[in-house]
């Protein structure tokens, strides 16, 4: 990323920890982005409203209304806007629950600050790669099904959804890996970023939710097929 494009970066800062917070306010803006800092749940959500912003850096444990509340409503709006979970919080659970809810990354306190600059950096990158990879093909058929990688929408004959980014992400991976065996761990460290520490269900879920999408029936998957004891396989054909 240039210099000129760190400079233009806007994140909101979610965090009630003063200490913190102003800690990370400082190292962010020597970085040269541009960060907003609130305290609570629901200036979280005025503050986002109000203008758009590169990336949200969150925490759970926050007044009035909590971090996974914030993150599923930032969703509802902006399936494109990079979410990183911070917690106090060890729980598998917890992590998984805040990947499900649509977080690009999830970090635990407490956390050395080049690692939050590090993952600041990587989910600003794969944003950048997504946004490279819809470039070259925003539009992918096969079956009865059309999805639009540059907003999301989807056709699967006569019904329209919407994805969330990370199912956007999920499928397009998979896409690009036609044919080819995918594994969890696969996806967890593509598209995820992260180790498989967190618990492969988490991919498991998506695969099920992108099935109810595109396959005629879920239980007989023509499209995203599972290869026993190693992942998954996207089979489907681009119509042309």
């Amino acid at each position: 990323m240039s210099e000129d494009s760190i400079q233009n970066i806007k994140i909101l800062l979610v965090e009630d920890e003063e200490t913190l917070a102003k800690g990370l306010l400082f190292n962010l803006g020597e970085e040269g982005y541009s960060v907003a800092w609130v305290k609570d749940g629901k200036k979280a959500l005025e503050q986002f409203d109000s203008q758009p912003y590169d990336l949200i850096i969150l925490d759970i444990m926050i007044p009035y209304i909590n971090g996974f509340e914030v993150a599923e409503y930032i969703r509802k709006k902006s399936p494109i806007t990079p979410i990183l979970m911070l917690t106090a919080r060890t729980t598998v659970k917890d992590r998984v629950q805040g990947l499900e809810i649509g977080a690009d990354d999830y970090l635990t306190k407490p956390f050395h600050l080049q690692e939050l600059l590090a993952r600041v950096k990587g989910i600003l990158r794969r944003k950048m790669w997504y946004q490279s990879a819809v470039d070259s093909a925003s539009t992918y058929q096969f079956g009865e099904n059309e999805i639009n990688f540059a907003d999301f929408s989807c056709k699967s004959g006569n019904k329209k959804f919407q994805l969330t980014q990370r199912e956007a992400m999920v499928m397009k991976y998979l896409i690009q890996n036609k044919g080819k065996i995918v594994s969890r761990d696969e996806l967890l460290e593509k598209v995820w970023n992260i180790s498989s520490e967190v618990e492969t269900r988490t991919v498991d879920n998506f695969i099920a939710r992108l099935r109810k999408y595109f396959e005629p029936d879920t239980k007989k998957p023509v499209y995203i097929k599972s290869i026993r004891s190693a992942g998954y396989m996207f089979v489907g054909q681009l119509n042309s």
